[in-house]
């Protein structure tokens, strides 16, 4: 591997896993994009970043960081003061400034239905873990992938905790405020609304903004080649 050009690194969101990355590991690997896709451990925002800069530091090269969900709060807090990373992509990804949480911004504009396909259960370590109801992952989740593909997703979905949703980013100014970003986001995304990632891409300066015709919350999986293409310009762009 190249010890310069930037390896790309992706983190996954709730309720999915790295697999869900596996259409666009393909695309960046046959363009000669290094890539890594790693296990979000869900647990808090505070935590899943010191993971994350962990892994960066092993990797001891320059990181394009992705998220999808959940996971952009998780590579934006990662990113903060932190040399290594040259640009953010957000898939489908929450992007907060310093202390806006997963639920907060989830209201901030109408449309997300993902509040009410939730279940939850208490953990024995303190705080609830919640995962989406089998039934209604297809739909909710991952309504333009084929259904026995989704019925698999649900059934391999990674839960996450309470915690996670509602902890703020810590700090006091976003990564993206100083490092360049791409936004790629489903214009159909049943938990975070197309309205809302707009107004994120706009807030955070985005050197590109996509959004992709019917395209659902699970575009990773289902429209894997414009998020690959989203990627490969990030990373031609700071390589």
């Amino acid at each position: 591997m190249s010890s310069t050009k930037p390896i790309v690194l992706l983190v996954h969101g709730a309720f999915a896993g790295s697999d869900s990355w596996d259409g666009v590991v393909e695309r960046l690997l046959a363009q000669s994009v290094d890539v890594v896709a790693l296990a979000n451990p869900l647990r808090s925002v505070t935590g899943d970043a010191e993971y994350v800069r962990d892994v960066i530091a092993a990797i001891g090269r320059p990181v394009v960081l992705v998220g999808h969900s959940y996971g952009g709060i998780v590579v934006t807090g990662a990113a903060a003061d932190n040399d290594a990373v040259k640009a953010l992509v957000y898939v489908g990804a929450f992007a907060p400034d310093a202390g806006e949480s997963a639920l907060q911004l989830s209201g901030k504009f109408p449309g997300s239905t993902l509040g009410e396909t939730l279940i939850g259960y208490p953990l024995t370590s303190g705080g609830n873990e919640l995962r989406i109801r089998g039934d209604a992952f297809p739909s909710q989740f991952a309504h333009d992938v084929p259904v026995e593909r989704a019925v698999v997703m649900a059934a391999e979905q990674r839960p996450v905790t309470e915690l996670a949703l509602s902890e703020g980013l810590p700090g006091t100014e976003a990564a993206w405020r100083q490092v360049p970003s791409w936004f790629v986001y489903g214009e159909e995304d049943k938990n975070i609304p197309a309205e809302l990632q707009r107004f994120m891409a706009e807030r955070a300066g985005a050197r590109a903004s996509t959004p992709v015709a019917g395209a659902s919350h699970a575009l990773s999986v289902s429209r894997p080649a414009e998020v690959a293409a989203t990627i490969i310009d990030a990373v031609a762009a700071v390589s």
